[in-house]
């Protein structure tokens, strides 16, 4: 289980400090899949960057697995299984597709057999796929895909991902909420996904309404969508909560 105590996360600017996260405190049950949503400039990415360990909130706790994990460095989170997806995924020329599962693996022998199954989990063909560099050769859509396909090989135990639909194609899309779908179905991984697309919010076991900082409402999506679909942002009830 994941928990975040008291999560408060402030910066310096001319005008004064600033609150970015106010006192959040939530807790997310193992293989659980969970939508952060919400208005642009909320909190989403900040928070979901407190869990992996990218910002160091100024106050608050995080405990993972009952162990408290709020001054460890990225490296030791993803060690005990934490993994993030960016927005828009750092691409490795002269680095194939091949070396990247095998270093996200740990296994310097992993087996074709083996990358042939991660990438086939996320629609990727291996024969087409291992021997080509992670360099601007991919589209948007793929280096998502093979992205996911290098948390799978980790066997993370817990999957971020910060708007995977940003700058991908209908296609790639689609074949994303399917790799959701299979890989929330499995229950091997607990997933937080930071999304607006109806879509993937209709996947969520929970969906978590984030808005000025604060925890602004969470509920299935049953009891939260028909709300955020009701009005625009300005004026949805759950954000004025």
């Amino acid at each position: 289980m994941l928990q975040l105590k008291n999560i408060t996360y402030t910066v310096s600017t001319p005008e004064g400090e600033q609150t970015i996260l106010n006192h959040i405190s939530v807790d997310i049950p193992d293989h659980r899949l969970v939508v952060f949503t919400g208005p642009n400039g909320g909190g989403k990415t900040t928070l979901a960057k407190v869990i992996m360990g990218l910002v160091t909130p100024t106050s608050g706790q995080i405990l993972y697995d009952g162990q408290d994990i709020t001054g460890l460095g990225i490296t030791e989170r993803a060690r005990l299984g934490i993994s993030y997806g960016f927005q828009q995924p750092p691409r490795f020329k002269g680095i194939t597709v091949r070396n990247l599962l095998t270093i996200a693996a740990g296994d310097e022998k992993l087996s074709k057999d083996k990358c042939c199954k991660y990438l086939t989990q996320v629609g990727l063909c291996a024969n087409d796929y291992l021997d080509r560099e992670v360099d601007t050769s991919l589209s948007g859509g793929e280096v998502k895909r093979i992205e996911i396909a290098s948390l799978l090989a980790r066997h993370s135990k817990l999957m971020i991902f910060d708007e995977p639909e940003a700058g991908i194609d209908l296609w790639s899309f689609a074949r994303l909420t399917e790799t959701f779908e299979h890989i929330h179905r499995q229950h091997s991984a607990t997933m937080i996904i930071i999304s607006h697309q109806e879509r993937i919010i209709r996947l969520a076991d929970e969906i978590i309404v984030v808005g000025g900082g604060e925890l602004k409402h969470r509920g299935t999506t049953s009891e939260i969508f028909p709300l955020i679909m009701a009005d625009t942002l300005g004026s949805c009830p759950v954000l004025n909560k």
